[in-house]
């Protein structure tokens, strides 16, 4: 998750680890393709109401796949610093995690608590559905304002078509 403070940076840095990534693995591997099919996928988030939601539901995919069975042992995302304390240089704590505690020890106790409900349990309806069609998670004023920045449609949709109304009689 990024939380960049100027929104048209993301693309840019998206752009500069594909080129700066894929190259490493393909120069350690002998690899000569593409490492990622298709354009990178993102849904807007605030902060204040479902970062860390969100955040769970990046952590704890290792965990779910699988990989690991606790997100702390997955080196490559950021639990290991947010709740233990294993600090990388390329991560800066988010305002929302500074706020879970008065002290690093509040804060790091307060993160882990988050992630103790049981792993298989599914983020809210609308924050699974705003990630699954890249959109943006929030209340009306967020859509509202997500709507007047990108000129484009922010509300969730259901998948399917729309069912007709009935006709009045």
């Amino acid at each position: 998750m990024l939380a960049p403070e100027q929104a048209e940076r993301v693309p840019l840095v998206l752009v500069s680890v594909g080129r700066c990534y894929v190259q490493c693995v393909n120069h350690t591997y002998g690899r000569t393709r593409t490492l990622w099919d298709g354009r990178y996928k993102f849904s807007l988030v605030p902060a204040e109401t479902d970062l860390l939601l969100g955040q769970r539901r990046v952590e704890l995919k290792p965990v779910h796949a699988g990989m690991v069975a606790d997100p702390a042992l997955y080196r490559w995302f950021s639990y290991p610093a947010s709740a233990i304390g294993e600090l990388g240089a390329l991560l800066t704590p988010h305002a929302r995690h500074i706020g879970l505690g008065d002290d690093e020890d509040a804060r790091r106790a307060a993160y882990r608590e988050h992630f103790r409900i049981a792993p298989d349990d599914k983020p809210p309806g609308d924050l699974r559905l705003a990630l699954d069609q890249d959109q943006p998670v929030g209340n009306d004023r967020f859509y509202r304002e997500s709507e007047a920045m990108t000129g484009q449609r922010c509300r969730l949709r259901k998948r399917g078509r729309p069912r007709k109304l009935d006709e009045p009689q």
